[in-house]
């Protein structure tokens, strides 16, 4: 497996904000988005793959995940969809372990049966105009209406300012995707960046009855990896 780190930590984003858990986070990405705060899993003209990416036997990632006292496994990217096959096996082991699986996803990648049916929540994440895609690359309508569908899935729309507010909202009635399953998110790699943006979505959500989710791990860790 093409693995970046693996640390425990506390959910930062959306539904499970606040709850501790494992952090699985792989390497590569299919898409390339401009606002990245994680873009040493994918952008290799700048950094050096060789130190940022681990090629790990599945057993060795069970191991460093088991050295962790929690039950909760978020795998994060990257893209983890690219690693299905290899994440199937991992997560049979860990699930027969008693382990709640959770994926976040940017949702233009659909799973294949055998991995939907061991996933407890997808966190999907799909990508408006701000991350710099066309739509074409971004938009991938046979995955967004099984994930729109699945009573595993949550969506949270990272919002750089007003313009994304209705976006999301089209987005969210085109695709049909219930509004309680929906958080909108700031786009902000400091806190005071992230406190900011909160104060202006939160009118919003309030209007349209979304979810508001904060970036916790911002304000307790700042902006650094392994967090």
């Amino acid at each position: 497996m093409k693995i970046s780190e693996i640390f425990y930590s506390i959910q930062g984003e959306g539904k499970n904000a606040g709850m501790p858990a494992v952090f699985l986070r792989l390497a590569e990405c299919n898409l390339r988005c401009v606002w990245c705060d994680t873009d040493y899993t994918w952008n290799w003209e700048k950094y050096n793959r060789e130190k940022e990416s681990r090629e790990l036997a599945v057993e060795q990632v069970l191991e460093e995940v088991r050295r962790h006292p929690c039950r909760n496994l978020v795998m994060t990217g990257g893209e983890p969809l690219l690693q299905q096959k290899e994440l199937v096996q991992l997560m049979s082991k860990l699930k027969s372990g008693g382990y709640w699986l959770e994926v976040e996803t940017n949702a233009t990648l659909l799973p294949a049966k055998e991995f939907d049916d061991l996933v407890d929540q997808y966190n999907c994440s799909p990508k408006l105009k701000n991350s710099g895609h066309r739509t074409e690359e971004m938009e991938k309508p046979k995955a967004l209406k099984f994930f729109g569908a699945s009573p595993k899935a949550v969506f949270k729309f990272v919002i750089a300012g007003p313009a994304c507010h209705r976006e999301a909202d089209r987005f969210i009635e085109k695709y049909g995707i219930p509004r309680e399953k929906v958080w909108l998110m700031p786009e902000g790699k400091t806190s005071a960046a992230v406190r900011e943006k909160l104060r202006r979505l939160t009118p919003f959500c309030l209007e349209r009855g979304f979810q508001l989710s904060d970036r916790l791990h911002l304000h307790l860790f700042g902006n650094r990896r392994g967090t």
